[in-house]
């Protein structure tokens, strides 16, 4: 391993820095060998490309977490990386405290990419790198390292310290509330976690109930000096809208102040003005991906709040129009939804939940061949197991297979948690719908098969009614399984 590691080349300017449009598409491509390397297993390789990336754009998200990812697989997710880690590491790791004293945070990154590429699962080393992102003002960056960092200890005090106050500075007060609420679990009696969590809860009372004009009313802010301290009279004068307008007048080149104020926008559910900001960000981001994927994110936000109006819409008036509109809308949303989760699957082709997303909308377009395609790449999302069989069962039957949509849907009976009700709820009626529908052709043929699949429809229906009674059709279908056997 190299002690004289290369430097990152981005500046040490605050917030993630807008790269030069030719170095951008150069580390896109960096970025998309890396990804279909890792795809292939060689992830060394995958590795070279993506540190390439890093060493760039030190704060970006997307390159940060696949760099992470890559080499969770590489090492197997043991939790411990290399065997060689506490040997080769300690060189490192001397190097990464040498340059947080100095506060080299170019050094210290280029340093702590390379104790990461022996050790993913390193908790001193990602603090660092995120306490690195903290200084260089890379919010996000940030918040992917020390979310990493508490996948591998979540109750890990000081991690969730490091979280907590980072997600206060960005507005996630739930979340933030919640890492501090660990750190008086690990530490009772800590000071700052229990100041934080009261001063949390009267930022988000704030937040939500709009209170922001509320200088003397101590029910809404009981520290009226804390209130000044984060406020200054200027800004007291202006919107937070207007703040972020006239810092990005005053900072064009900043791109952070594009994200904050889109992202404010889309809490307000103002979805155009917030794709209008992303589109002006991601040029002058010279298209980073991360950039562009919250831009399609805020088109598909749009098109989605356009659909639920149309729907009120059909709703209250109940005409032919408004309800064929619904149908175009929705449509048309699919059509959207597919082509950027074809794009990100191709884009990340480790990641399982993209396909499971996609094969999802290719169903809702019919496309049930290529959807079973991406369900059995899928199966392996341990999470998602159940609800991805139960897909693949639905894709088997529309395309009349129906002895592997059966098997599906069992399989997706024995994949579910204690927690998932309402998805055992789905896997038993599509089961036991096919059941009946099997039983009832194959007594018409008078095969004797068909009273198996009629007893086999009743059990699952049966433990349906049992869950909930009223499920869709649920009592008619128990009503017909009851008449088919007093036929017999």
């Amino acid at each position: 391993m190299s002690q004289n590691p290369a430097q990152p080349t981005a500046p040490d300017g605050p917030g993630r820095q807008p790269l030069p449009p030719a170095t951008r598409r150069r580390v896109q491509q960096c970025f998309e060998h890396g990804s279909k390397s890792a795809a292939k297993g060689d992830f060394d390789y995958a590795t070279d490309m993506f540190v390439s990336c890093l060493k760039e754009d030190p704060g970006n998200p997307i390159y940060i977490k696949q760099f992470l990812i890559n080499l969770s697989k590489k090492y197997n997710d043991n939790k411990r990386g290399s065997k060689l880690a506490g040997i080769k590491g300690a060189t490192i790791k001397g190097l990464i405290k040498k340059a947080a004293y100095s506060k080299d945070w170019r050094s210290l990154m280029a340093s702590g990419l390379d104790m990461l590429k022996l050790n993913p699962w390193d908790v001193s080393t990602l603090s660092a790198m995120a306490n690195a992102c903290d200084e260089t003002k890379n919010d996000e960056g940030q918040l992917t390292y020390l979310k990493w960092a508490l996948d591998v200890n979540q109750k890990d005090a000081e991690v969730n310290r490091l979280c907590g106050r980072a997600l206060a500075r960005l507005g996630q007060y739930d979340q933030a509330i919640a890492c501090w609420h660990r750190v008086t679990q690990a530490k009772p009696g800590d000071e700052e976690a229990m100041r934080a969590v009261g001063d949390l809860a009267i930022e988000k009372t704030i937040s939500h109930g709009g209170y922001e004009g509320a200088e003397n009313s101590t029910d809404v802010m009981a520290d009226k000096a804390a209130k000044a301290d984060r406020r200054s009279e200027a800004s007291a004068k202006l919107t937070p809208v207007q703040q972020l307008e006239k810092a990005i007048a005053k900072k064009p080149d900043d791109l952070s102040n594009y994200l904050e104020l889109a992202d404010l926008h889309t809490r307000e559910e103002r979805f155009p003005e917030a794709q209008k900001v992303l589109t002006t960000a991601l040029e002058v981001s010279g298209g980073d991906v991360s950039v562009r994927e919250r831009l399609e994110d805020a088109q598909l936000r749009r098109a989605r709040h356009q659909l639920k109006i149309a729907e009120k819409q059909a709703a209250e008036k109940k005409t032919s129009e408004a309800v064929e509109l619904v149908k175009k809308m929705k449509a048309q949303l699919n059509a959207e939804e597919t082509d950027v989760y074809r794009t990100r699957s191709e884009r990340y082709p480790t990641n399982v939940g993209l396909k499971f997303e996609l094969g999802l909308r290719l169903k809702r377009a019919g496309q049930y061949n290529e959807a079973i395609t991406l369900f059995q790449l899928a199966t392996g999302d341990a999470k998602r197991k159940a609800a991805t069989h139960t897909e693949l069962g639905e894709c088997f039957q529309y395309i009349k297979q129906y002895k592997l949509a059966m098997a599906n849907y069992e399989t997706a009976l024995a994949a579910t948690s204690s927690r998932e009700v309402d998805q055992r709820k789905l896997a038993l009626y599509r089961a036991g719908k096919l059941a009946l529908g099997l039983g009832e052709k194959y007594l018409a043929a008078k095969d004797p098969q068909g009273k198996d699949e009629v007893e086999r429809a009743d059990k699952y229906l049966s433990e349906l009614a049992g869950l909930e009674f009223g499920y869709r059709d649920v009592p008619q279908l128990l009503d017909k399984i009851s008449k088919i056997r007093h036929k017999d």
